[in-house]
């Protein structure tokens, strides 16, 4: 919103609304220059008010910007911006005595009597900013969900074009399971994992996110088929607190932070690559921390798009916290904002 815009034609406009107002007040006659004065009063008085209460909306609003937070900023509001209102029309009053004694009284009748009519140019601009605020926020809520949906349905169409089809693949390992000696039992288990994995993508791709209980159960599964090759130099440890796993996350966000960190460093018997996962309710964040130790080439290209997409994915899910990366010397960290 334009600041500037609204303090030069919203404080002059509001100041001759309330000299309009008021002429029935006035003690003299309605000359020009008696009612230029009484204009340029309200305009104090105004101005003042004004200035005074969109400073202590902002402050407030910059503490308690997230839409839970709303009863609270307002109850905020009214109790401060009430006691500003009384004391900026004490303190105005009492200079104006002292310029204009007749015209201006200091009795507690005449300042209670000022305070309350006061009260309305201040409601007036608190509402002014809540409405603009609100139509704002309802806005970028609307941009927000149609990139949303945008992204998804880009996302199955990339999809579409290539890769197999996860319910052709799925069917196939079902069959391949069926045909796997039962005496070979690390294979059956193997393609049972791999067919686990795939069922969690084919749930989990239509849905904006999922319980943090059950993307940390695919994560387990995706670790143990990585175990298979890489064996005890892939070392995982989860320590979730249990009150924490009802909350949500974007579904394959965790597993593509383990696979990132398959993907980019040196797993070995030397150099064992270790994945610790933590959540901490204090902080609000689920943390994927690996040891780094970069490798020439990782399994593949990378590009940065995974992560840049995962950190576009919890913006548009209005995340209540940003998605932080920290690498140092030995570790790459990821902290990934638990969603209610």
């Amino acid at each position: 919103m334009n600041n500037r815009r609204l303090y030069l034609l919203g404080i002059p406009l509001l100041a001759a609304l309330i000299s309009l107002l008021t002429l029935d007040r006035l003690p003299g006659p309605l000359t020009p220059t008696f009612l230029l004065q009484h204009w340029s009063i309200s305009l104090l008085f105004t101005a003042v008010l004004w200035l005074g209460t969109h400073a202590i909306w902002a402050r407030l609003l910059a503490r308690l910007p997230r839409v839970e937070q709303t009863r609270r900023r307002l109850w905020l509001l009214a109790g401060c911006c009430g006691l500003y209102a009384a004391a900026a029309t004490a303190t105005l009053l009492a200079g104006l005595h002292l310029l204009l004694p007749p015209y201006f009284s200091l009795t507690p009748g005449r300042l209670l009597t000022q305070i309350e009519f006061n009260l309305i140019p201040t409601v007036v601009v608190l509402l002014l900013y809540e409405s603009i605020h609100f139509f704002r926020q309802w806005e970028l809520n609307v941009r927000r969900a149609e990139q949303l949906v945008q992204a998804g349905t880009q996302s199955q169409l990339e999809a579409l074009q290539n890769q197999l089809d996860p319910h052709f693949l799925f069917n196939s390992l079902n069959t391949l399971a069926a045909l796997i000696d039962e005496a070979n039992a690390p294979a059956q288990q193997f393609v049972d994992q791999l067919a686990d994995v795939y069922r969690y993508v084919l749930l989990a791709r239509d849905q904006a996110t999922v319980p943090l209980a059950e993307e940390l159960a695919f994560v387990e599964t995706y670790v143990a088929l990585q175990k298979t090759r890489f064996r005890d130099n892939l070392q995982v440890s989860t320590q979730i607190p249990a009150t924490l796993l009802t909350r949500r996350v974007a579904p394959l966000s965790v597993q593509l932070l383990v696979e990132n960190a398959l993907k980019h460093n040196v797993v070995s018997r030397e150099h064992p690559l270790r994945v610790c996962i933590t959540a901490d309710a204090g902080t609000g964040y689920l943390r994927v921390q690996n040891t780094l130790r970069r490798r020439p080439a990782g399994l593949g290209p990378g590009t940065g798009l995974g992560l840049q997409n995962t950190v576009h994915r919890y913006e548009l899910l209005q995340a209540p916290q940003p998605v932080r990366i920290l690498a140092t010397a030995d570790a790459f960290t990821v902290e990934l904002p638990l969603l209610p």
